[in-house]
C-alpha cells in the first residue's frame, strides 16, 4: 500500500466511531447525487407510453412495489452486504474485481509481468493459505491454459467500463433535464414550456467548463446539498403519505407485482425500464470505496439513503393513487407532487443535487478511463490531478470535452426524460451483470467458497439482472442504442489499442539484444563513452531493446552510466513506495549498465515532478550499497525464460529508507548528518553547485561500491540524457487485410494522437534525445 494514499479499510481499525460516522457523511455528497436524484424521473419514465392510464392503483400499487423490491434486493442486498467485501486492498469498481481475478488466476492482460510483482505486499496480503476446492482449481488451471477465456475476461471488464463512460454522458444528461424539467411547473406553464432544453444545456456547459479547478474548493458542499435533498424529498414524501393515502404501505407487499404484470402485461414488463432508474448509482457505492471505506458507505446507505428514497417514492405513489386524471392527461413526474407554493425552493436544491451527482459520475468516468489506459487498454491520455491533498480527484481535459459535446447532444437529440432513461437504464443494467458475472468468479477462486454458493449468487441477481435488461434492450430504438453505440466506439478503441500496443511489444521480446551483444562492443567498432547517465525508456523488462541497438549502430557512442528505465502498471491499486524501484545490474560491475524497474498500481499517481530524477539516481546508488555483501540482497529473479541471470532488488524510494543513501547539497562548513560519510565526484575543474551522496556510515562500503558511486555521481553532475524510441508500426507483409486496417490506420492514428509514456515523467526537451525506428508487426 501507498504510505499517502494507503487502505482506508486498515487504518478505519484504529480510527474512532466519530471518524467513521464523518465518513459516512461525506460520502453522500460522492456516493449518492446519482442515486439520490432518481425519484426525479422513475415514475415518469415508468409511465411513459407503455401504460395507459386506469380507474384502478394496481398500476401505481405495482410499480410501487417493483421500485421497494429492486432498491431492496439490488442495492441493499448486492451491493451493501456482498460487493462491498471484494475490495481489492480498499478499491472497489469492475476493474478491482478483474485485478482479483488476475491476481489469483494469472490471467492478466498486462504483457510484461514478472514473478517479483507477486512479492508485492498487495499481492500476498489478498491470496489466503487456503486450499482452492476441486472444481475452484479445475476453473483456476482452465483460465490459465486457455487464452481466448483471459481474452473473454478482459472483454466482460472492458464492457463494464465503457458501459461506465457511457453512463457519464447520459446520467448528467438525465439528471439536469429532470431536474429542470419543474420550471414549466413553478412558473407560468405556457411561456416556459420549452425552457427546460437551453436552461439544461447552460448548466451542463458550466458543470464541465468547471471541471479542471477540481472538486476539493467546493467539494465541501456536496454532502449538505444531497443532505438537505434527501430531507427534502422524504418529507415531502412523509406528507403526501399522511395527506393523501395513508395506507399505501400495503403496496409494498410482492403481491401487487405479479397483479402488476397480470394486467400490464407486455407493456409492464416494457415499462419496467423505468423503474429500473430507481437503482441509477447504484454502482458507484461499490466504485468509491477507496474513497472511503465499506462500514461508512454500509452506514449512510442503510440509515439514511435507503429509508429517504422509500419514503419519497412511497409519497409519489401515493399522492399519484388519489390523482388519476388531470386535465383528461394522464400526467405524472416528480415536481406535480410537490404542494405549488414549494416547488420553485424544491426546483433549485433539485437543480443542485443534479449537478452534485453529475459530477461524481464525471469524476468516475476520468477515474475508470485512468485504469483503464494504466492496464494498457486504452490510449494514454493527460491526467492532471487537482489537488495534492486528497486522492483521486483528476482532470483529463480530452475526454472531459468529448463528454460535454456528447452530453449536449444527447439533450438536444432527446428533449425529454424518456428516451434518455432508457438509454440510461441499458447502460446501468449493463454494468450490473458484469458486477454479479465477476462477483460469481471472485466467490469461487478469491473467496475460495462453494460453486453453489456462486451459481446462487449468478441465478438470484442474475435473473433480476436479466428481467430489467431485456425491458431495456427492447426499447433499441427508443433510445436505448445510445450507449450500444456509445460502448462500441469505445471498445473499438480500447481493442485496436491494447492489440497494437501487445504486437508492438511482441516485436521488441522478439527483437530485443542479448547481453552479452552489449558487452561484445569495444574498440573494434570504434564505441565510445560519454560523459553523464543515458537513461534508455524501454517497455521490457528483460534484455536490451533493438531501439537501443539501432541508435549504437548508427551512432556507436553512449553514457559512461547507462540506465535502462521500464516505467509499468501492476494489477494492484497500490504500490507503495518501499516497493516502487527495482533495480539490477545488467553485465559486470565496470561497465555501469543498470536495469530500473519503477511499479505503480493502476490508482497510483505516477511521479510528475522533477523528484523522479533525483529518486531514481537514489535507488541505482542504494543498490551498489548493497550489492557489496550477496547474502543481505532482497533478490528476484526476473522472470523470462532466458534471462534469469539478471537479478533485481527491490529499493524504496529516500524518503521511505531514512537509512539509506541520499543526496543532499553539501554545507559551507562541512557538516553532515551523524554517523554519515560524503561521497562526492573527484572533478578536476572548479564546480559551481556540486551535490554529494550521504551514505550511512555502517556497514562499511568497500572500495569498489565506493569508485562506482563516485562514477555515478559525476554522470550525474554532467547532466542526464534522456533516450525515447520513437515507433511507427506498420503491419508486416502477408497481414490480413483486417490487422493493416487496425494496425496502419487504427493504432497509428491512435498513437499518434496519445500522449507519450514518459510525459507524466516530465522528461524536459533540451535533453531528450529520440530514436526513430519501424516496427513491422
Amino acid at each position: 500500500m501507498d504510505l499517502e494514499t494507503g487502505s482506508r479499510q486498515n487504518h478505519l481499525r484504529k480510527q474512532s466511531w466519530r471518524a467513521v460516522l464523518t465518513l459516512a457523511y461525506q460520502s453522500l455528497g460522492v456516493v449518492y447525487g446519482d442515486l439520490s436524484t432518481s425519484p426525479l424521473y422513475v415514475f415518469k419514465s415508468t409511465f411513459a407510453e407503455d401504460i395507459k392510464h386506469s380507474e384502478t392503483n394496481e398500476e401505481i400499487f405495482g410499480a410501487l412495489s417493483f421500485i421497494f423490491w429492486t432498491l431492496t434486493l439490488v442495492p441493499l442486498l448486492k451491493y451493501v452486504f456482498i460487493v462491498l467485501k471484494a475490495d481489492d486492498n480498499g478499491e472497489g469498481g469492475t476493474f478491482a474485481l478483474y485485478s482479483l481475478l488476475c491476481r489469483h488466476a494469472r490471467v492478466s492482460s498486462l504483457p510484461n509481468c514478472q514473478l517479483a510483482d507477486e512479492e508485492l505486499s498487495s499481492y500476498k496480503k489478498e491470496i489466503p493459505n487456503l486450499a482452492l476446492s476441486s472444481f475452484g482449481s479445475r476453473l483456476k488451471s482452465t483460465l490459465e491454459k486457455h487464452g481466448v477465456l483471459q481474452k473473454f475476461l478482459l472483454v466482460l471488464a472492458l464492457v463494464g467500463a465503457c458501459m461506465v463512460i457511457g453512463d457519464g454522458v447520459l446520467t448528467p444528461a438525465l439528471s439536469v433535464f429532470s431536474a429542470v424539467s419543474g420550471v414549466e411547473l413553478a412558473m407560468a406553464k405556457e411561456h416556459h414550456k420549452y425552457v427546460e432544453v437551453p436552461v439544461a444545456c447552460i448548466i451542463l456547459i458550466a458543470l464541465f467548463a468547471l471541471q479542471h479547478y477540481g472538486t476539493h474548493r467546493v467539494g465541501f458542499l456536496f454532502a449538505p446539498i444531497v443532505v438537505l435533498w434527501l430531507l427534502c424529498i422524504s418529507s415531502i414524501g412523509l406528507y403526501n403519505i399522511l395527506h393523501w393515502n395513508p395506507h399505501i404501505y400495503q403496496a409494498l407487499s410482492p403481491v401487487h407485482m405479479y397483479r402488476f404484470l397480470k394486467k400490464t402485461q407486455t407493456g409492464g414488463w416494457k415499462s419496467l425500464g423505468g423503474i429500473l432508474l430507481c437503482i441509477t448509482g447504484s454502482e458507484a457505492m461499490f466504485a468509491d470505496l477507496g474513497h472511503f471505506s465499506q462500514l461508512s458507505i454500509q452506514i449512510a446507505f442503510t440509515s439514511f439513503v435507503y429509508p429517504s428514497l422509500i419514503l419519497a417514492y412511497m409519497g409519489q405513489a401515493a399522492y399519484l393513487s388519489q390523482h388519476h386524471f388531470i386535465e383528461n392527461d394522464y400526467k405524472i413526474g416528480f415536481y406535480i407532487s410537490v404542494p405549488e407554493n414549494l416547488r420553485v425552493p424544491v426546483l433549485l436544491i433539485a437543480i443542485l443535487a443534479a449537478v452534485v451527482g453529475s459530477q461524481a459520475i464525471i469524476t468516475g468516468t476520468f477515474s475508470i478511463i485512468k485504469q483503464c489506459s494504466s492496464l494498457g487498454c486504452f490510449p494514454r491520455v493527460k491526467i492532471v490531478h487537482t489537488s495534492s491533498k486528497y486522492h483521486g480527484q483528476i482532470y483529463i481535459p480530452e475526454i472531459n470535452w468529448i463528454l460535454m459535446l456528447l452530453c449536449l447532444a444527447v439533450t438536444i437529440g432527446f428533449r425529454d426524460t424518456k428516451r434518455m432513461g432508457n438509454a440510461s437504464g441499458l447502460a446501468v443494467i449493463t454494468v450490473m451483470l458484469v458486477t454479479t458475472c465477476l462477483m460469481s468468479l471472485v466467490i469461487v477462486l478469491c473467496w475460495q467458497q462453494s460453486v453453489f454458493l456462486a451459481i446462487a449468487f449468478v441465478v438470484f441477481f442474475g435473473t433480476i439482472e436479466a428481467l430489467y435488461f431485456s425491458a431495456s434492450l427492447i426499447k433499441f430504438l427508443e433510445g436505448a442504442w445510445v450507449p450500444i453505440a456509445l460502448s462500441l466506439i469505445f471498445m473499438l478503441v480500447m481493442y485496436v489499442w491494447h492489440y497494437g500496443t501487445l504486437k508492438k511489444y511482441e516485436f521488441d521480446l522478439q527483437n530485443k539484444v542479448s547481453v552479452d551483444w552489449l558487452l561484445s562492443l569495444g574498440p573494434t567498432l570504434g564505441i565510445v563513452r560519454v560523459r553523464g547517465i543515458g537513461l534508455v525508456h524501454t517497455e521490457l523488462v528483460s534484455g536490451i531493446p533493438a531501439i537501443f541497438s539501432h541508435f549504437v549502430t548508427n551512432l556507436p557512442a553512449f553514457h559512461q552510466v547507462l540506465i535502462f528505465l521500464c516505467v509499468k502498471s501492476v494489477p494492484v491499486p497500490h504500490v507503495g513506495p518501499e516497493e516502487r524501484f527495482l533495480v539490477g545490474r545488467i553485465g559486470p560491475r565496470e561497465y555501469r549498465v543498470y536495469r530500473c524497474i519503477v511499479r505503480y498500481g493502476y490508482r497510483d499517481v505516477h511521479k510528475d515532478d522533477v523528484e523522479f530524477e533525483k529518486d531514481l539516481v537514489c535507488s541505482i546508488a542504494e543498490f551498489i550499497r548493497k550489492q557489496k555483501d550477496d547474502s543481505t540482497i532482497d533478490a528476484r529473479t526476473d522472470g523470462e525464460v532466458g534471462n534469469n541471470d539478471e537479478v533485481m532488488t527491490v529499493i524504496g524510494t529516500p524518503s521511505t529508507n531514512a537509512e539509506g543513501v541520499h543526496i543532499c547539497s553539501p554545507s559551507p562548513d562541512g557538516i553532515g548528518l551523524p554517523e554519515v560519510e560524503e561521497i562526492q565526484a573527484s572533478t578536476t575543474n572548479q564546480v559551481k553547485k556540486r551535490v554529494r551522496f550521504v551514505v550511512p556510515e555502517s556497514p562499511k562500503i568497500d572500495d569498489g561500491s565506493r569508485a562506482e558511486l563516485r562514477d555515478l555521481m559525476e554522470a550525474r553532475e554532467a547532466g542526464v540524457a534522456y533516450i525515447l524510441g520513437h515507433s511507427y508500426v506498420k503491419a508486416k507483409q502477408g497481414s490480413s487485410m483486417i490487422k493493416k486496417l487496425f494496425i496502419n490506420y487504427g493504432y497509428e492514428f491512435l498513437r499518434r494522437n496519445s500522449r507519450h509514456s514518459t510525459d507524466s515523467l516530465m522528461v524536459p526537451h533540451a535533453s531528450t534525445l529520440e530514436v526513430g525506428m519501424m516496427y513491422h508487426v
